[in-house]
């Protein structure tokens, strides 16, 4: 695994948030990794292994996850808080530009800071996610955020996992799973091994309307001039093939790499992605 060092910065309503800080040449944007709506900075450790030391790295922990502070009030659970945090954290290290990776959630951050200053976006990485979100998808996030559940082991954590999204990854083996219950889950107080957030993100999603209140196809059209690319899931059910060719129309050097017999969300260590990321961090540098 890479080296780095933890950080911390504040939220503008007086949260302690972390980050983890990867090394590399100053002469070149910092990549901003920004994790999915139940994941942590652990989600993105096969990114930072790989690219570390090339490229500076800072992989934020959305406040309620891993070792950011829970919120007081879980209704700032919501896009348009993570965007102030965000915000926030930029401030603190006085950075101007910077590339952007985002996954899901980490996507529609990245989204709604292209709408106001897409300026400061040297390139940005969606994975698995666009400006319309697939009601199926919503719908199966629903039926497991929040819902909690621990084990007595890892491989227990590994099965259950298995069982739960072995149609998201239908071709991974055990250890794929053990790699991902060690992403997703800690070893709780009581010893026993649990998820790694605060089971009230799911609170918003309960409330009509909760997950929506913006329009995202404003917000992806502040990528306009920003180098970007799309890696979608083969099988994603959040990401539809028809709104990445819509994506694509509107932004027609929209770069769009597809992963096959994966659903929401690719890992980003499978070739496809790999292959694309090394090519969105090439047109960076040109």
């Amino acid at each position: 695994m890479a080296d780095y060092e933890n950080g911390l910065w504040w939220s503008n309503d007086g949260l302690r948030l972390h980050y983890r800080a990867y090394d590399g040449p100053d002469d070149r944007p910092p990549i901003l990794c920004l994790h999915g709506l139940t994941r942590n900075a652990r989600d993105w450790e096969p990114v930072a292994d790989r690219l570390a030391g090339d490229w500076r790295l800072y992989v934020l922990e959305m406040r309620g996850r891993g070792e950011s502070a829970y919120a007081t009030d879980p209704m700032t659970y919501v896009p348009l808080t993570y965007v102030q945090d965000v915000e926030a954290f930029l401030a603190s290290l006085n950075i101007s530009r910077y590339v952007a990776f985002g996954t899901s959630l980490g996507g529609i951050v990245t989204m709604l800071q292209a709408a106001t200053n897409p300026e400061r976006l040297a390139g940005t990485l969606l994975n698995d996610i666009g400006p319309v979100i697939e009601e199926d998808g919503v719908e199966r996030i629903r039926g497991y955020v929040g819902k909690g559940g621990n084990y007595p082991t890892w491989l227990h954590a590994a099965r259950a996992l298995r069982t739960g999204f072995g149609d998201v990854y239908p071709k991974w083996e055990l250890d794929d799973w053990l790699a991902m219950a060690k992403r997703l889950c800690k070893v709780q107080p009581s010893g026993r091994i649990g998820y790694d957030y605060d089971m009230r993100i799911a609170e918003p999603f309960r409330v009509p309307g909760g997950e929506a209140g913006f329009d995202m196809w404003t917000a992806f059209a502040g990528l306009k001039d920003v180098p970007t690319t799309l890696v979608r899931g083969g099988h994603s059910e959040i990401l539809s093939e028809a709104t990445a060719r819509e994506m694509q129309r509107r932004k027609p050097d929209l770069a769009i790499a597809t992963v096959p017999d994966v659903g929401h969300a690719p890992v980003l260590n499978e070739p496809e992605a790999e292959a694309a990321i090394d090519a969105l961090l090439e047109r960076v540098r040109a």
